[in-house]
């Protein structure tokens, strides 16, 4: 018999049985003769007690010395995955002995395991800032920087920094609400537009600040412009600049397109301009940056963007098949409006979506049908990747907020 000692415990194999598996670690001890490669399998040898001393975990070597004895490798659920693979690792034991079920139970149990760690890894660094205090340390004006860093990125640092993280939030609704004002009939005349144009005089030249100090406590340039956060405050301060620099090149050029647009011929430069000032309402993604709900949201949508791409699929599947039906038993009623399947894409869209507009409704029985089983896919589209979604959701916000 070949005595073995794990973590205390003694268990005897016969040499004939252990020899039966020669490219294992007992195999090998078993066939080996020379003394010398037998106390390298091992990590001490007992003389007196003729024993090979191991010291691995005792618990796992159960189902190791079940192995020999029976030929086939048990697996249990409540075992670690990264524990397990490590130690039938150690002892040459390859999964492939194990029972096909256990095996695709275990490698399951293996890939969701992975991807909790993953999931963990990623969650960690969606909260880690992009520069450490640490990193401040002997570089040039480190004292000031990391200052400087403290009430731009640690906003639990002291209360001037929680001071400029709310100013920050207030500054973005402020100017979301004087560009939603802007398009409003009254405010169109010289004051209104006096007041909204220094209005967002007044917070660009904050979010400028706000990005130079974010720029100038960075302790790296590179990890500045790899961040998303500060690309997003850069494309929040860009419009008002660029509207800038087109009203200045050309005065009377701009008093002649301002002459245009009064007739209602906008031109190009006019339609520039309007582009630049839609841009500015990406600014209220710059609420993302202190709010942990729309940080989630973001992860969420990333971690699931298979399942929302699956959706989208469907979705346009659903649209070209409920189209393409409605408009063949439609196309000749005398005033329908499924003149073609193009045409009949924003009912398939609207009933899939179950909100159901009503501008535009089927005439005939059979065109009937086809609406109710449009709305009835809907229902199950919509409702299968709701419950994974916001589950994931809970989950994510959970974990960010316990990590704050």
């Amino acid at each position: 018999l070949l005595n073995i000692n794990v973590g205390g415990k003694l268990f005897q194999i016969a040499y004939k049985v252990a020899a039966r598996y020669p490219i294992t670690r007992l195999g090998k001890l078993a066939i080996y003769t020379d003394p010398m490669k037998k106390l390298q399998l091992c990590d001490d040898y007992s003389v007196q007690k003729n024993e090979y001393f191991f010291d691995r975990d005792p618990l796992i070597f159960h189902y190791i010395f079940h192995f020999y004895r029976s030929g086939v490798l048990w697996i249990m659920d409540e075992m670690c995955p990264s524990n397990f693979v490590e130690e039938i690792e150690y002892w040459g034991i390859h999964l492939k002995y194990s029972q096909r079920c256990c095996r695709i139970l275990f490698e399951e149990k293996q890939d969701e395991l992975s991807e909790y760690l993953k999931i963990q890894k990623e969650l960690e660094a969606e909260l880690e800032p992009l520069a450490s205090v640490e990193q401040f340390e002997g570089k040039f004006l480190g004292r000031f920087r990391k200052m400087i860093w403290n009430l731009i990125e640690n906003p639990y640092s002291s209360a001037p920094a929680k001071i400029i993280a709310v100013m920050s939030s207030v500054f973005v609704l402020i100017s979301i609400v004087g560009m939603t004002l802007s398009t409003v009939e009254e405010m169109k005349q010289k004051t209104g537009k006096m007041w909204m144009e220094q209005l967002e005089m007044i917070c660009a030249i904050f979010f400028t600040s706000e990005y130079l100090m974010r720029l100038i406590s960075s302790s790296t340039f590179k990890n500045f412009l790899r961040a998303a956060f500060n690309a997003v405050d850069l494309v929040a301060i860009l419009p008002f600049y660029i509207q800038i620099l087109f009203e200045n090149l050309d005065e009377g050029d701009m008093l002649y397109h301002e002459e245009l647009h009064k007739v209602e011929n906008v031109s190009k430069l006019g339609k520039v301009l309007k582009l630049i000032k839609l841009m500015r309402i990406f600014r209220i993604l710059k609420l993302a940056r202190h709010s942990t709900g729309l940080r989630a949201f973001g992860f969420t949508m990333r971690q699931c963007y298979q399942q929302v791409c699956c959706l989208l699929l469907f979705i346009a599947m659903g649209v070209f098949t409920f189209s393409a039906l409605m408009h063949s038993v439609e196309h000749d009623v005398p005033g329908t409006n499924f003149t073609s399947i193009p045409y009949a894409w924003w009912w398939a869209a609207v009933s899939l979506s179950t909100v159901g507009y009503g501008d535009t409704v089927p005439d005939t029985v059979l065109g009937r049908m086809v609406a109710f089983g449009c709305i009835s896919f809907g229902i199950i589209l919509n409702g299968m990747p709701i419950s994974i979604l916001y589950n994931k959701f809970s989950d994510y916000y959970a974990k960010l907020k316990a990590h704050e």
